[in-house]
């Protein structure tokens, strides 16, 4: 009797156990989410500065707990970024927050990531597989604004350069028709060179000395460059062109390139060369580097059972001449009241991005994009 008890007892001990193993566990007895964030194109400050604040999102105290984030780069390579997507899926992601290289030659893994219930957030470049959220700026927007300031600038009429993004993106594709549809509006308006910049102040100095190989800068009456109003403007003084004859230039939310729209008179700690206040004719937009980190949080939000939508379009900054307001010390308040661009003593590198706050992605501020890491609390 005794032995059959015990053996009874055993047997409903293991079942217990075993009914444990196979119940789903709530999150507090699981392991961290399992997110992944695949990048494309990395060769240039802005990329930096967005993967620094989706690591620095992870270690707010909002998602460190539940966060386990790995990052793989393919590279301007469409097929080895689906193969790392098509390895994350077998790695057991629970999320995967990416960078595509392209809005469509991502569709089929990323469908495939969906039927397994694995969340996708694309950020800054959209995709158009229906399954993907989406979180972005209006990218058209961003091209026809510009387009619109530089026409404006220029009186109708005169030569342009264009220095364009990294091809097959949908943000370089969707920027640049934005501008040629509002350059093709004025017939005495001439895109007389054309040439991709990678969104790199180094390749956006490489294109433009090419071109000024062949060309004077007195040939040129504006600029639309996606990424290199600053080298521009650096260029022109090496040239021996006064402050005052800079060419307008349309382009990025470099922190130098704003640092050089303020009065010549305004007294930075830091400034110096090209690198300092010049008056320069400017409008000043960004893709926010924010974005990514933002794409993270809703990935938790949408892991944790919450509603959140598909696509999430982002406020486009416009900053001009008249708009541009000093960071005196880049605290969390300052950029609440509005402030964009920082000391070139803080900000070191004039190819970092200034638009760095939202309220939506509180604790990551200058702490964030410099370095990973989330303001203190």
């Amino acid at each position: 009797m005794n032995g059959t008890k015990g053996m009874k007892t055993l047997v409903t001990s293991m079942m217990a156990a075993s009914a444990m193993l196979l119940a789903p566990a709530s999150h507090a007895e699981s392991d961290k989410y399992k997110i992944f964030l695949s990048m494309s194109y990395i060769g240039n400050d802005w990329q930096a500065e967005a993967t620094n604040m989706i690591k620095a999102m992870a270690k707010t105290p909002e998602l460190r707990d539940k966060v386990d984030l790995e990052i793989q780069v393919a590279g301007a390579d469409a097929q080895k970024q689906i193969q790392q997507i098509n390895a994350m899926i077998q790695a057991g992601a629970n999320a995967i927050v990416v960078y595509p290289i392209s809005p469509t030659a991502l569709n089929q893994v990323i469908k495939r990531a969906c039927s397994k219930d694995i969340k996708v957030f694309a950020y800054d470049g959209e995709v158009t597989e229906p399954c993907a959220h989406n979180i972005h700026i209006d990218q058209k927007e961003a091209g026809v604004a510009t387009g619109e300031w530089l026409v404006e600038q220029m009186g109708g009429k005169g030569n342009v350069v264009m220095i364009t993004g990294v091809p097959g993106t949908s943000v370089d594709k969707l920027r640049t028709e934005g501008a040629k549809s509002v350059f093709a509006k004025y017939p005495e308006i001439k895109v007389v060179n054309e040439s991709p910049g990678m969104w790199s102040q180094a390749v956006a100095r490489t294109e433009l000395t090419k071109i000024m190989a062949v060309r004077d800068w007195d040939d040129i009456d504006g600029l639309w460059m996606q990424v290199g109003c600053y080298t521009a403007n650096a260029m022109q003084l090496e040239a021996d062109r006064k402050p005052e004859d800079l060419l307008p230039c349309a382009g990025e939310g470099s922190n130098g390139g704003r640092i050089q729209m303020l009065p010549p008179d305004t007294q930075l700690d830091g400034a110096s060369g090209a690198y300092a206040p010049l008056g320069a004719p400017r409008f000043s937009y960004a893709s926010v580097p924010y974005s990514g980190a933002l794409a993270l949080k809703l990935a938790v939000q949408a892991l944790d059972g919450k509603e959140v939508p598909q696509e999430v379009i982002l406020p486009l900054p416009r900053i001009t001449n008249e708009t541009v307001k000093l960071c005196q010390n880049g605290t969390w308040k300052e950029m609440d009241d509005g402030c964009n661009v920082f000391m070139p003593s803080i900000v070191k590198n004039p190819g970092w991005f200034a638009s760095i706050y939202s309220p939506e992605t509180e604790n990551l501020g200058l702490e964030a994009a410099l370095n990973g890491e989330p303001d203190e609390e």
